[in-house]
């Protein structure tokens, strides 16, 4: 349980109470960005990647210390590309939670979208590919073996 109110890694204003797609967070009433807590992110993909499957794997590619501290620890937190796109977040190195500037929340939605857009075409096609009957006559197998005959 915090005692202090946390300070804006940004701008050092007082963090305040909000709410952002259901999920509590501390936001900065200056710059707009706002502290989501370690787990909060992964709420925060999960109101649009709803199945833990479009979740899975890395998030953090690249890291490199950043010039921000964490507003709980007050250590120096690491930047790294999320999930390896054009999108540089901020996250605490003790887990505390990640740093996301103003706008920086709907991306990652953006990119969440996306990746879940993806996977649907890839189970798409890979249902496609096993309905091909590559063994009949006239299969693509025998296609394929009729032209080096």
């Amino acid at each position: 349980m915090r005692t202090a109110p946390l300070q804006c890694p940004r701008d050092t204003a007082t963090l305040e109470a909000a709410g952002e797609h259901g999920i509590r967070i501390d936001r900065c009433p200056g710059c707009r960005g706002a502290w989501y807590e370690q787990d909060e992110l992964a709420l925060l993909e999960a109101t649009v990647a709803k199945d833990e499957d479009s979740r899975r794997g890395m998030i953090d590619y690249a890291t490199r210390e950043s010039s921000l501290v964490c507003p709980v620890c007050h250590s120096a937190l690491q930047t790294f590309n999320y999930r390896g796109f054009n999108l540089e977040l901020d996250a605490c190195k003790q887990e505390h939670g990640f740093w996301l500037d103003a706008g920086e929340a709907e991306r990652v939605r953006e990119l969440m979208r996306d990746r879940v857009r993806g996977l649907q075409r890839s189970a798409r096609a890979e249902t496609q590919w096993d309905r091909t009957d590559w063994y009949r006559p006239d299969g693509v197998l025998e296609r394929l073996r009729d032209l080096f005959r």
